[in-house]
Formats: C-alpha cells, sequence, structure tokens
C-alpha cells in the first residue's frame, strides 16, 4: 500500500479545499455555518497547516456535495485502468487512527468506487449526513467486529457479513474495544 507523505498529500489537499470553496463563491464565515467548523480551523486547513479529521473531511465533502474518494482522486492524477496495490492512495485519520485505501476511486466515465477501511479497536467515525444523498453503500466485513449505525438503526457485523444500505442521514461506524481492529470493503455507488 502506498502511504502518501504527508507533506505532499497535505499540501495538495489543502489546495484543492481552497479551490472549492472559491469555485462555489463561499468565504470562510459561510463554510463554517455550513460545517460546524470554526471559520479560523477552515483557514488553517486550506493553508496546509492543519490535518483534517475524517469527520471534519465528511462534512466539507458533504457541503461540496461530493465523497471522500472523490474528493481524494482529485487531488491525484487520473486513475489508470490497473491499480496496483502498491498505487492506492491511503489516507489515515489523525483522529481516530482509521485507514482509508482507495482500491478503484471514480474516474474516466465510472461512478462506482471500491474502498478498504480499517479501524482500530475503540474507534468511532460519525458522520453528520450523507456526503450524496441516496449513496448507495454495500459494506462487506472482513476481519473483527463493527458496529454500524446508518439512520438511527444500529447493525453489528462479524467477519463475512454484509450491510446494504441506501444513505440519506447521519452514520456512525463504531470496532468495539477488546476486538480485532475491523477491516472491511466497501462499494459505493451515487444514485
Amino acid at each position: 500500500m502506498r502511504e502518501y507523505p504527508s507533506d505532499a498529500l497535505e499540501t495538495r489537499l489543502a489546495a484543492r479545499l481552497a479551490t472549492l470553496r472559491a469555485e462555489q463563491g463561499l468565504s470562510l464565515d459561510a463554510l463554517a455555518e455550513r460545517t460546524g467548523i470554526s471559520r479560523a480551523t477552515l483557514s488553517r486547513l486550506e493553508r496546509g497547516e492543519a490535518s483534517p479529521t475524517a469527520a471534519m473531511l465528511g462534512r466539507l465533502c458533504t457541503a461540496y456535495g461530493r465523497t471522500l474518494s472523490r474528493l481524494m482522486t482529485e487531488v491525484e492524477d487520473a486513475a489508470p485502468a490497473l491499480i496496483p496495490a502498491a498505487a492506492q492512495p491511503c489516507w489515515t485519520d489523525p483522529g481516530s487512527g482509521f485507514r482509508r485505501r482507495i482500491v478503484s476511486p471514480p474516474g474516466g466515465g465510472l461512478r462506482a468506487e471500491l474502498l478498504e477501511g480499517t479501524m482500530p479497536p475503540g474507534a468511532t467515525l460519525a458522520y453528520d449526513t450523507a456526503p450524496q444523498p441516496g449513496l448507495e453503500h454495500h459494506l462487506w466485513l472482513l476481519d473483527g467486529a463493527l458496529e454500524l449505525t446508518v439512520d438511527g438503526e444500529t447493525h453489528r457485523l462479524s467477519p463475512g457479513d454484509c450491510l446494504r444500505y441506501r444513505l440519506f442521514g447521519p452514520s456512525r461506524f463504531h470496532c468495539p474495544a477488546g476486538s480485532a481492529a475491523a477491516r472491511y470493503v466497501l462499494a459505493l455507488c451515487p444514485p
């Protein structure tokens, strides 16, 4: 798995976040109101002075109407048809230790995405809303245990289980403490 040098990824991500805000004609104050992220933090993120957490990126992606994977591919060169494992971009959430590998990004006329997620025991990721209402998810748990709450309903997954749903509201991923790390494959397809 390729792990981006933090400075290269952070620099490209910061620049893309600033560009998206400018493209939508949003002030820092307006974006802060939409996302619940302080103006000062947004400014530091766009200057590359702070690393965003998964929750922050989730709120920003919602504001910009894109998935996290799409945002990450926008800071990359165009994806080829064959994506060797060593070339699949990885990102680690500095807050929770959650690791996301983009196995197959959208692009080249293809809309679906394939991700691998790994959550350490005790980690929780919560998203206030769907980045795109109605986004289709197919989550297949490979290892560990995962509690996934979608629109208020909690599902407890064991290895081999697959949860299929369309996301319209909040979601919460939790790997119970004392269990092995939760490793899963997530297929996403825009509505």
